[in-house]
């Protein structure tokens, strides 16, 4: 959690960048981790040397190489910890010529983040811009994993609040009540097809981390979990820098975060590959149909992104494999002929656990469209029964375009700090939700259709023509208003008129 002096230092980096010339807000957080990220090498190098004196041996790792770059510049002044000490004009001439071309070049150590460093541009304006930046990052304590993770994850907010790009930030408290809705464990092979600032897949390393922290130090769990837990896809190249160094700065030693294009390209290579999936795809109406992935309309024969993601993740999952993914509501009640197969699949031939219907406001100030959550299991032989339906009113945030957080910081989230009085439940339903879920197979299942949630027989959805609109099941309670004759109502009012009266003289005799 980011507060106080911490959060101060942040905004000045900020405001820095913005002072300096530089206004598109992705281009901030891009330039930031670049900067970070050279940071990071020069600290795995420090590793490295103190590593190879303590046991007084040649280094057996060197990422700044010997000798010097192709300019005539030593390697040793590349490093964050030499060049930071340099005069503006020379730290900018050093970094712009020789740290970044340098980093263009470290695609061949394998992992995910020097694959996305080959084309990092350098585009802060000046030297002054660079020096105070480089001065007030060094300021920043990132010792703890948990620190600079919190840290990034605060400058990747500001994406949103700038007010450019906003789509590529789901929510960080619908995303952590999905993932502990899912419960990952270390033994899951996690997947997001639309990773953007992999945003699900740090929430699920949290989980693991926070909740399976004995299981992590074997050595085999402790591998998987750094090579081949987390896996996200994106067509964005700027998202994928950021979204690798997201993960690196949670702690998270080379994830899978790649270039796909999730709708187009064949599956081949990763069908039924995985055994979790979170996420929530973009969805942008149609695709043309000769750009669609044939094997995606195998499963179901549409052009509508929101249907083919739904056959994406069916077609990514292993048997026994489960996601939590949101979708627009159109999905849960459309009326074409794909929208009810699709539905139809998820109950039938799958099974299909909980529906849980957002607020409009979730997702604003970039959007008011409806969504739900659907969470769901691949076991290509039904077991839908029942499925749970949640009614969320309130997200701990208001639901308009300034989104203002409608409790304190420790009582918002899925597993809040403190814990909620039933007043405060109104504004934070996050709580109720989780605590309802788990309770899914038992109490749940005897709660009537007029409360916030309950289940509904895959009898009954299957005969409502596979619609998983929450209002197409919910019940309203009406109250009975008692009706009076004309006789009784006139005599109500005689008596007031008589209490009134008498009120009015006995006031006058206390006057007199």
């Amino acid at each position: 959690m980011v507060t106080g002096e911490l959060r101060s230092q942040i905004d000045r980096i900020w405001d820095s960048f913005w002072t300096g010339g530089i206004s598109n807000p992705l281009e901030v957080i891009e330039q930031i981790t670049y900067l970070l990220f050279i940071r990071r090498l020069d600290e795995l190098h420090t590793l490295e040397e103190r590593k190879a004196a303590r046991l007084r041996r040649p280094m057996a790792r060197r990422l700044f190489p010997e000798g010097t770059d192709p300019k005539g510049r030593p390697y040793e002044d590349l490093r964050w910890s030499r060049f930071r000490h340099f005069a503006a004009p020379e730290m900018f001439a050093v970094v712009g010529e020789h740290v970044f071309p340098f980093l263009r070049t470290l695609g061949g150590d394998g992992s995910t983040y020097s694959h996305h460093m080959r084309d990092a541009r350098f585009t802060i304006p000046t030297p002054a811009l660079l020096s105070r930046v480089v001065d007030m990052l060094e300021a920043v304590p990132m010792e703890e994993t948990d620190t600079k993770g919190d840290i990034y994850e605060y400058m990747l907010g500001k994406i949103a609040t700038a007010g450019q790009n906003g789509q590529f930030r789901t929510p960080r408290h619908i995303i952590q009540l999905m993932v502990e809705m899912t419960a990952p464990v270390p033994q899951d092979i996690i997947v997001d097809p639309a990773s953007g600032t992999c945003g699900f897949l740090v929430a699920a390393q949290e989980h693991v981390q926070r909740h399976h922290a004995e299981a992590l130090l074997e050595d085999a769990a402790r591998e998987h979990f750094h090579h081949h837990m987390f896996h996200g896809f994106d067509f964005d190249a700027t998202m994928l820098r950021i979204g690798s160094m997201n993960m690196l700065l949670h702690g998270v030693e080379n994830p899978d975060v790649r270039y796909r294009d999730s709708l187009a390209q064949d599956h081949a290579e990763d069908a039924e590959r995985y055994t979790l999936v979170l996420a929530n795809p973009p969805f942008a109406g149609s695709l043309d149909a000769e750009t669609v992935a044939k094997d995606l309309t195998a499963i179901v024969r549409t052009r509508k992104t929101e249907l083919l993601f739904l056959a994406l993740f069916l077609r990514l999952l292993k048997p026994g494999g489960r996601a939590a993914v949101i979708v627009p509501d159109g999905v849960l009640f459309g009326s074409s002929k794909a929208h009810k197969e699709l539905r139809r699949m998820l109950v039938e031939d799958h099974r299909l656990e909980g529906v849980v219907s957002l607020p409009s406001g979730v997702f604003r100030p970039y959007a008011g469209v409806s969504c739900g959550i659907l969470f769901f299991t691949r076991t290509d032989s039904g077991g839908t029964d029942p499925v749970w339906f949640y009614d969320m009113q309130a997200d701990g945030w208001s639901l308009d375009d300034k989104r203002t957080p409608l409790l304190p910081e420790a009582k918002l989230g899925p597993a809040p700090a403190e814990a909620l009085v039933p007043e405060e439940h109104t504004r934070n339903n996050l709580p109720d939700a989780l605590s309802r879920w788990r309770q899914r197979a038992r109490e749940e299942r005897n709660r009537p259709r007029t409360a916030q949630s309950f289940c509904v027989p895959r009898e009954d959805i299957a005969a409502a023509g596979y619609d998983l609109s929450l209002n197409r099941y919910k019940e309203v309670v009406r109250e009975e208003v008692a009706h009076r004759s004309p006789r009784e109502i006139l005599s109500e009012l005689r008596r007031l008129e008589a209490e009134i009266s008498e009120g009015m003289a006995r006031l006058e005799g206390m006057l007199s």
